[in-house]
């Protein structure tokens, strides 16, 4: 589109034409006035312009400018008339001036994106996009297709925008930490641990300030803090007075304005009219207590708000013509990134998908079998034949996610080609030359992107298979909606809609007002935020639907709370009970559970707008999560009641009898003694200023009691652990335990939950991937010697993730659900054969994920696994293949998980094996049945013939061959990742011939832990007498194969810092893939595999081993 059509149609209000005659869209063909929209007494009158199958362009004429809030509040209403849509909102006053609104699915939540521009002189950015939103006459679409291209246009690269952000951010704090004074000044700036920490307090309040500013709740002003800023400077220009900006202002904003419910006229005065935020947010620091005497130059300021004024701020998503938008994710990504350096800690930044899937497939499972036994009436609704499982029966294909059923239509099979239709039968002969095809690219409609036939058709049958299932009424289990990997929130969004039953939406909401979700190794929030974008919209539903039925006094007393005093919308009402009733994270780090309470609060500050009329700026004051959200060592302390007991001196006589039950009720009486300030304290949160001294005494109160009762576990925990030192030593020695243990005493903290509860309902995380007794090569310490941990049974597992899960298990209850994100290790090796045994104590859903082409986590390479476990259920399992993916999959990955179940005893080689078809299943039963162990005929001496082979490298191919590659170094002419096997010369033929076999790479992937080729690979791959001892076949194979190799080498030479100059072979096997596949032809007659299992061995990762012209991927 040519800009000077676009410049006249923008300032000319001409959607219809824009749209229509220059974008391609169609005309729309109903009533083009929807009916009007009442928000607030605002009327607002949307009319249809355009269409494109069935996403509507409206636009709206209004007085102002919906803000973000309210721009919420009207896609409430607005979705139920175009569900799809592109709204636009024209100012009367200022006809040039628009605002476009757009929702987006971003990870399966909806994203309202706005953009917003004065004329058209100032719609550069909207015009860049709007090429994306254009189709020619020839286009055949879908409505999926449009959704793709308005994301495409219009989604925002938040991750882009916050990368910039943090590279400048990176040097002020840098910079800020060089101001600073009294802070142990005589260490240097690099090491001084304290000034590092207080630095990032000092932004993290500022960026908060300037996220608020911008709402504008610091009186009024988008500019607050730099005008502040400036007026001190000039008064102390004057003489006025001589203190800095943060002494004399900085400090006072803090702790008698943001953290003081009462401001005096005098106050006003200097600070104008600033909101009570309490949060615990700008209590006095750890630091400011510990350090009276600190100081910053207001330079450090200067500079700093130089910086953040080159950024747009907002607390939502939105998109300004600057490129320059910010929001609160920023802090999240500032915090894994630079204040935690994570990856040594073996910890990553974890994306949205992954927090969304591992949130999704805990909390909704648990909320379902919650509600379902939560009355005789629910139960009934609950049974196989009953309302819910009815509903989903008549449901068709609307719980599978868009990208699984990309393509598919019940008749799909009469669509497709027929070059790839032919395919299909897999009982007529000469199957491998029908499916001569199936390794081509899939065309449009039907492909997902760089996806080729042999994996669309294995997709579009899976759908087959759901969908039967789900018309046949087979699904009658919410732990189906896992294995089918369903959309469960859709789901529940429907039931809680349609529901006609009173007893069903009050227990949906009495669920959610109860469910605990705990993140043991928090970070800066990542789980926790997944958690709260799960409940919110369902407790929004549900209180839509409790007016209805009023009459039912639990429903009644549940509105009045809703509707009681000082509640500043219904949205901030959800977030703070989300906040205060169903999130709890521990972390190590001080600064992570700092950020963490951050982003929660800015979460909820966002959804209020500033009202000048209203007490406290229309805010309701922030809840005080500092008991939610803690600091301290999640492996080392007492999980429950029972570990306490455990530690107990062995009584060997009367007295040492009753000392032992006097402590354990006293710890007992102590412990209820603090639950009950607790829910003082928690009680005291829901009223708000005329009990701010009450309030404030309850939470001195509380700290005080659970300070005096972790010291008396301390101390218990500490003389169990080393021994009782004696009198004299006994303080010094607890002290330097207490300051490297950090121990977390869960059943003090969360008594309430721990003891009344039988532990949390729902535990998710990523704990850190770090070697227990491997020496961190800066510090030459490992964590073993810096603390220890007690009573593990997984403690030779050697990973602290293996640690954190068997903790887990003592957090939980008998019914909880938990998810975590680790290493594919914990179930590809044999060391994680005792975490292994925790994990499939119930039913385990494992998603297996490889770190190439594409990988989970940027810049790391790890191959990771996702497990999703409940306890109480029968042990079955569920698992995949290793996944390869491409980045271009990204937003698919999720959606088209196939999981495949079966009995937890099929290990193989001491593992779980990556699986996921009845195939595969066929495939190794013959194996184990008409083959014998290759071990069998591996010599035990250096006596027989060598067979050459790499341990690693090679990720899609394993190099094996009866002669060592050329390698010539300074240093020496072998290579330290070649092998040898020793065999005798008649068997070597076909020994080589099983290994380099496409069957022995599937074997190899299913067993190993796919970086490398082990022993354990060797001794458990089973292969046919019958082919041995110089098969005729065979010995040709081979030798054509040997032969093909030498033809397509390259010998290389290379420089290396340590080695010096290098000389060797590089040899490619899949150029001699043809060879290999006649290969996999003898030992399938040998095996007796059938020609779809061939098919299936031959064709096993084609697209990653072989590369395709979608592509090129040709990584060896």
């Amino acid at each position: 589109m040519r800009k000077n059509d676009f410049t006249r149609l923008i300032d000319s209000n001409d959607f219809r034409e824009l749209f229509i005659t220059y974008l391609g869209w169609n005309r729309w063909r109903g009533n083009s006035r929807l009916l009007p929209i009442i928000i607030e007494e605002t009327e607002y009158q949307f009319q249809t312009v355009a269409d494109r199958n069935g996403l509507q362009v409206v636009v709206a004429e209004v007085d102002e400018l919906p803000n973000n809030s309210l721009v919420r509040k009207i896609d409430n209403q607005l979705r139920r008339q175009a569900q799809d849509y592109i709204s636009i909102y024209v100012l009367r006053r200022e006809p040039k001036h628009h605002l476009w609104v757009v929702p987006l699915k971003n990870v399966d939540k909806r994203d309202l994106v706005s953009l917003e521009y004065l004329d058209a002189a100032h719609a550069d950015f909207l015009f860049s996009k709007i090429d994306d939103i254009e189709f020619s006459p020839a286009d055949v679409t879908t409505i999926v297709d449009v959704k793709e291209a308005v994301h495409r246009a219009f989604f925002v690269n938040s991750e882009k925008i916050t990368k910039d952000f943090y590279a400048g951010f990176k040097k002020q704090h840098a910079a800020f930490a060089k101001f600073i004074t009294g802070i142990d000044d005589e260490i240097d700036i690099k090491n001084n641990r304290n000034k590092q920490w207080y630095a990032s307090v000092m932004l993290n309040r500022l960026m908060f300030c300037y996220f608020i500013q911008k709402k504008g709740f610091l009186d009024g002003n988008p500019n607050y803090l730099r005008d502040k800023l400036r007026e001190c400077i000039e008064q102390r220009g004057r003489n006025q007075f001589f203190s800095t900006f943060y002494q004399r202002f900085l400090r006072r904003l803090f702790s008698d304005g943001l953290n003081h419910p009462k401001h005096d006229r005098e106050f006003e005065r200097q600070f104008g009219r600033i909101p009570y935020l309490n949060g615990g947010m700008f209590d006095q620091h750890q630091i400011e207590r510990d350090y009276a005497d600190i100081d910053i130059e207001d330079d450090a300021f200067v500079s700093l708000f130089e910086f953040f004024d080159k950024w747009q701020w907002h607390l939502d998503t939105r998109v300004t013509a600057s490129g320059k938008d910010i929001n609160p994710d920023v802090l999240g990504y500032i915090f894994e990134q630079y204040i935690n350096d994570r990856a040594q800690m073996g910890a990553y930044y974890t994306k949205e998908d992954i927090t969304e899937y591992i949130g999704r497939n805990t909390i909704l499972p648990f909320l379902f079998d919650r509600i379902a036994h939560s009355s005789k009436t629910v139960e009934t609704m609950f049974a196989p034949d009953g309302w819910v499982w009815q509903s989903l029966k008549m449901s068709g294909d609307r719980y599978l996610f868009d990208a699984v059923k990309q393509g598919w239509t019940p008749d799909w099979r009469e669509k497709i080609p027929q070059d790839i239709a032919v395919g299909l039968d897999t009982e007529a002969p000469d199957l491998l030359a029908r499916r001569a095809r199936w390794n081509d690219r899939t065309p449009e409609p039907f492909a997902l992107p760089t996806e080729i036939w042999r994996e669309t058709i294995e997709r579009l049958q899976r759908v087959d298979s759901i969908m039967a299932r789900i018309s046949a009424g087979e699904i009658t289990s919410v732990n189906d909606f896992i294995t089918y990997n369903l959309d469960i929130r859709l789901f529940a969004s429907d039931l809680i809609a349609k529901s006609e039953s009173g007893s069903f939406i009050y227990n949906f909401y009495d669920a959610l007002r109860s469910v605990t979700v705990l993140d043991p190794t928090c970070g800066s929030g990542a789980f926790l935020f997944a958690a709260m974008n799960i409940l919110e919209p369902l407790y929004y539903e549900c209180i839509s639907r409790l007016d209805e039925f009023k009459d039912n006094p639990k429903v009644k007393a549940a509105l009045d709370e809703i509707t009681s005093k000082y509640r500043s919308n219904i949205h901030y009402f959800i977030y703070k009970s989300i906040i205060l009733r169903n999130l709890y994270g521990v972390d190590l780090m001080a600064e992570a559970t700092e950020i963490a309470k951050l982003r929660l609060f800015l979460k909820m500050v966002a959804v209020v707008d500033v009202d000048y009329r209203a007490d406290n700026l229309g805010l309701d004051p922030l809840p005080d999560i500092d008991f939610n959200i803690r600091c301290g060592n999640t492996l080392v302390g007492y999980a429950n009641e029972k570990e306490i007991e455990q530690d107990l001196t062995t009584a060997t006589d009367i007295l040492q009898e009753l000392a032992n039950q006097e402590f354990k009720e006293r710890i007992e009486q102590e412990m209820q003694t603090v639950a009950a300030t607790y829910r003082e304290f928690k009680r005291l949160q829901l009223v708000q200023e005329e009990h701010f001294a009450e309030f404030k005494q309850a939470k001195a109160e509380l700290q005080s009691r659970l300070n005096t009762l972790n010291d008396t576990l301390s101390r218990r925990l500490f003389v169990a652990t080393k021994g009782d030192p004696g009198e004299l030593m006994f303080q010094p020695l607890f002290e330097d335990w207490l300051a490297s243990h950090h121990p977390f005493h869960w059943v003090a903290e969360f008594y309430q939950i721990i003891h009344g509860n039988g532990g949390f309902d729902v535990i998710i995380g990523n704990p850190p991937y770090v070697e227990y007794f491997k020496k961190d090569r800066v510090s030459k310490l490992s964590v073993h010697d810096i603390y220890q941990i007690k009573g593990y049974s997984t403690e030779d597992c050697g990973n602290l993730y293996a640690y954190v899960i068997e903790r887990c298990v003592n957090l939980s209850n008998p019914f909880t659900l938990q998810g975590y994100i680790i290493p594919s290790a914990s179930v590809c090796t044999p060391r994680m054969e005792l975490l292994c045994k925790i994990i499939q104590h119930g039913e385990l859903w494992s998603t297996l994920w490889d770190e190439r082409p594409a990988k989970l986590f940027d810049g790391v390479d790890q191959q990771l696994s996702i497990h999703i476990i409940r306890h109480n259920a029968s042990q079955n399992s569920h698992i995949t293949r290793m996944v390869h993916w491409h980045t271009e999959n990204r937003p698919n990955i999720f959606k088209v998980i196939n999981l495949f179940s079966y009995a937890p005893s099929s290990r193989i080689a001491e593992v779980i094996p990556k699986i996921q078809s009845d195939i595969e299943i066929a495939i190794l039963q013959k194996m184990i049945g008409n083959a014998i162990p290759i071990n069998n005929r591996i010599a035990k001496t250096a006596n027989s013939t060598p067979i050459y082979y790499k341990n690693a490298g090679g990720r899609y191919w394993r190099l094996i061959k009866s002669y060592p590659t050329y390698y010539s170094s300074e240093k020496g002419s072998t290579t330290s990742t070649e092998k040898q096997l020793f065999v005798s010369s008649e068997d070597k033929p076909s020994i080589v011939c099983s290994l380099i076999s496409n069957l022995f790479y599937w074997y190899w992937r299913v067993v190993s832990n796919c970086r490398h080729l082990t022993n354990r690979e060797f001794e458990s791959y089973r292969i046919p007498i019958s082919i041995l001892n110089s098969n005729s076949s065979l010995l040709t194979l081979f030798s054509q194969y040997e032969n093909d190799l030498e033809t397509n080498k390259k010998r290389v030479t290379t420089n290396n810092k340590n080695n010096g100059e290098i000389i060797q072979d590089f040899y490619f096997m899949k150029l001699s893939k043809p060879i290999i596949d006649e290969i996999d032809k003898v030992l399938a007659r040998h095996y007796g595999f059938t020609d779809e299992e061939l098919d299936f061995i031959i064709n096993y990762d084609i697209k990653y081993r072989m590369g395709d012209e979608l592509n090129n991927d040709s990584d060896e």
